[in-house]
C-alpha cells in the first residue's frame, strides 16, 4: 500500500519548476553532413544554425536534470535532448555543443552501444568527461508498447515493461556512473500504466513528445518535448524556442 501511495504521489505531483518556468525541450536523434535523409535526420548545417540561433537571442540552455530539480531556472529556457544513441550525436551534434557550451541529454538503448552506427562506450565516456553531456535510459529495445502489450498477456505485459525500464538504468549506471533516473518514452508513447511502471522503477521523471513546451502542470511521468525537424529555421525555429506549440496560429 505505501508504495502504491508513493507512485500515486510522484505522478500527480508536478515537478518543482512548474509554476514559474517554461522550458522549450528540443528532441533530435540524427545528424547527417550532407543533407537530411530522413523526418528525424537534421543535417549539420541546420543543426549549428538552430544552435547559432539560440546563442544569437540569449537565450539559457539548461540540464534535463535541472529542468526536474528546479535548479534556478529562469522563466524561458531551452533544454538539449537525443534518443537512440546514434554515432553522428558524437562526430556531428558533439562538437557545435562544445563551440557554444551547450548542455545536452543522450536518451540511449543500451544493446546497441559499441555497435554498427551506434555510440561507443569510449565516445560516451568522453562526452560525459566534458561535463555537457548527460545520459540516461531508453529502455532496452525501444519497443512500440501497444503492440507488445497487444501479443503478450496481461503477466507477460507487466513483466516485458518492468524488464525493459529497470534493465537499461543498471547497465547505464555501471558502464557510465550517475543516477539514471530519467527516462524517455520510445516514439513519445505512453499511458498511465507505463508512467506507473515507470515511478515503480524508480525514476524521477519521463518524457515523451507532444510539440509543446513544458509549461506549469506539466505532469511528471509525460513531459512534453519537441521533435526538431530540418524546416526549423527562421521563424518556425523562433516558434518552437518561444514555447509556441505546434500547429498553433
Amino acid at each position: 500500500m505505501r508504495l502504491v501511495i508513493f507512485v500515486l504521489a510522484l505522478l500527480l505531483a508536478p515537478p518543482a519548476w512548474a509554476e514559474t518556468a517554461s522550458v522549450s525541450i528540443l528532441t533530435y536523434h540524427r545528424f547527417n553532413p550532407h543533407g537530411s535523409p530522413g523526418a528525424t535526420t537534421v543535417s549539420t548545417p541546420v543543426f549549428a544554425a538552430q544552435m547559432a540561433r539560440i546563442a544569437e537571442r540569449g537565450i539559457p540552455v539548461v540540464a534535463l536534470r535541472a529542468v526536474v530539480a528546479g535548479e534556478g531556472l529562469p522563466a524561458r529556457a531551452v533544454a538539449i535532448t537525443a534518443d537512440d544513441g546514434h554515432r553522428s550525436v558524437y562526430t556531428e551534434m558533439f562538437p557545435i555543443l562544445k563551440r557554444h557550451g551547450f548542455h545536452a541529454t543522450l536518451f540511449l538503448n543500451p544493446p546497441g552501444l559499441g555497435q554498427g552506427s551506434y555510440l561507443r562506450w569510449e565516445e560516451l565516456a568522453e562526452m560525459i568527461a566534458s561535463g555537457l553531456v548527460d545520459c540516461e535510459p531508453h529502455t532496452v529495445s525501444h519497443p512500440h508498447f501497444p503492440t507488445e502489450q497487444a501479443r503478450r498477456t496481461r503477466e507477460d505485459y507487466a513483466q516485458f515493461v518492468a524488464r525493459e525500464l529497470t534493465a537499461p538504468r543498471a547497465v547505464l549506471a555501471a558502464r557510465l556512473g550517475g543516477a539514471q533516473d530519467l527516462l524517455a518514452w520510445p516514439y513519445g508513447i505512453h499511458d498511465p500504466e507505463l508512467e506507473a511502471a515507470a515511478a515503480a522503477a524508480g525514476y524521477r521523471a519521463a518524457f515523451a513528445l507532444g510539440g509543446r513546451a513544458a509549461l506549469a502542470g506539466a505532469p511528471r511521468f509525460a513531459i512534453p518535448r519537441y521533435q526538431v525537424y530540418e524546416a526549423d529555421l527562421g521563424a518556425r525555429f523562433d516558434a518552437v524556442l518561444n514555447g509556441v506549440p505546434r500547429g498553433a496560429k
